[in-house]
């Protein structure tokens, strides 16, 4: 459910940016349009920077109920916001809860799930992300009315789409966010922090031991006791400076940042200017996004099942390597002027390339690779610069697609894929199939 309404409250406001727009009079001013879409991740880096410290301190359960708390109240606050200022405040809200949320759920998952499957089950993390697009798409869809070819901005304005259909796209999402805080009560505490705090360890062992069974607890309990241990004389700040420890940090951050930085998260949070650019309509556009979200929840399936045959560096070095090419191909496009069906085919073979590789993968690596004492902090750290390289991103977009077009933008993207990908070859360790004690010891030689 964290996953789900971190997908649905980053992405519901692409499918309603058509008509707010109107409605607060930002259509034109590129600087409010990208901060009306990026304030949110503001939200987002606070929410990373305290879900560390706080998740160490309170466990991951608590936190993780604040987070759903935070989704209800945003979805019902932007819903209603009768100002521009209003709506900024509940949308940085909502992002205080994914920032919370996008950090604690796959790290929660990582700390429950045997080694041998956790790429799989750490994916089911990005799987509910692209249900929560795909629900926000289709739902986005269903609720915007027919708008008229060559409808104009007032004519946007005075329909019922830009004066209440766009706050029904906010307020669906209390739903879930409700169902989410219910939930949250019936989960256990992560069993690996109530051993690292030494809060309870009998109740440790006996979440681990339905888990895998009691000899299974027993020996995870004893290589997570020793693994604490051999740290037991750091602080999390002095875990962070020795070399191996910086070396691991600074992997995670760069990956963090070029999962943002691959460019694809434009193509859902402003479809409107890409599909635009193409030559489709409003209400088109619209539907050509809930095909995005379909082809993002497919192909999250093959990156769910090959994650733990093919490898984590495999599919990342796929993702990057992909991308770079295709980007190329859509830049030429746009170059070009070429509009219509195969300009969206392109479209979609990056949003397929993605959600296959670097979309569930990253979070996979991020929740591996990092000790356990210092998990939550180290986690919390990447996640800070994730949403900080998609806060830039999200806000230099507009600005980007004025300076270079369409085309310029996705070559430059296509570079950074370039980038990314020899940084994948030279740096990222394979992790597959290790529990989280043989990965800490693996990289204590990094």
């Amino acid at each position: 459910m964290g996953g789900l309404l971190f997908g649905y409250d980053y992405v519901v406001i692409g499918g309603a940016k058509p008509f707010y727009e109107p409605f607060f009079g930002i259509t034109g001013h590129a600087f409010l349009q990208g901060w009306a879409m990026s304030c949110a991740l503001a939200g987002c880096l606070t929410g990373a920077v305290i879900s560390g410290w706080m998740s160490d301190s309170l466990g991951r359960k608590k936190l993780l109920i604040v987070a759903a708390g935070l989704f209800v109240a945003a979805s019902l606050g932007t819903g209603a916001a009768g100002s521009f200022s209003s709506f900024v405040l509940f949308r940085i809200l909502g992002g205080i809860g994914i920032g919370l949320a996008s950090n604690l759920s796959p790290m929660y998952i990582a700390e429950v799930t045997p080694g041998n499957v956790r790429g799989r089950f750490v994916s089911i993390n990005q799987l509910t992300i692209v249900i929560g697009i795909l629900a926000a798409q289709l739902i986005n869809w269903r609720i915007a009315r027919p708008v008229p070819a060559g409808a104009t901005t007032s004519d946007i304005l005075a329909s019922w789409n830009g004066q209440t259909g766009w706050r029904w796209m906010f307020y669906a999402c209390t739903i879930p966010a409700g169902l989410f805080f219910i939930l949250m009560w019936f989960v256990p505490e992560s069993p690996r922090w109530l051993a690292q705090k030494n809060v309870n360890q009998i109740r440790a062992k006996n979440i681990l031991s339905k888990i895998g069974g009691n000899e299974y607890a027993m020996s995870e309990f004893a290589s997570i006791e020793h693994s604490i241990n051999d740290a037991k004389a750091k602080t999390d700040l002095s875990l962070l400076k020795q070399p191996g420890i910086s070396k691991l940090l600074i992997l995670g951050i760069v990956l963090a940042v070029f999962q943002q930085w691959c460019g694809i998260n434009v193509i859902f949070n402003y479809a409107q200017e890409i599909f635009a650019n193409a030559g489709y309509s409003v209400s088109d556009i619209l539907f050509n996004i809930v095909i995005t979200g379909c082809v993002n929840l497919i192909f999250t399936f093959v990156g769910m099942f090959t994650v733990d045959r093919l490898g984590r560096k495999a599919l990342m070095l796929l993702g990057a390597g992909g991308l770079a090419g295709i980007y190329a191909v859509l830049g030429t496009m746009y170059f070009f002027h070429i509009q219509g069906l195969p300009l969206l085919i392109m479209v979609v073979t990056a949003i397929a390339c993605y959600s296959m590789s670097l979309a569930p993968v990253t979070w996979v690596v991020l929740s591996e690779i990092f000790p356990n004492r210092m998990r939550g902090t180290a986690m919390s750290i990447a996640t800070f610069s994730l949403w900080a390289a998609c806060f830039i991103l999200t806000y230099t977009f507009p600005l980007l697609n004025q300076l270079l077009n369409a085309s310029g933008t996705f070559w430059l993207y296509g570079c950074i894929c370039l980038l990314g990908f020899l940084f994948i070859f030279k740096r990222l360790p394979e992790t597959k199939g290790k529990s989280l004690e043989q990965i800490e010891q693996d990289f204590s030689k990094y």
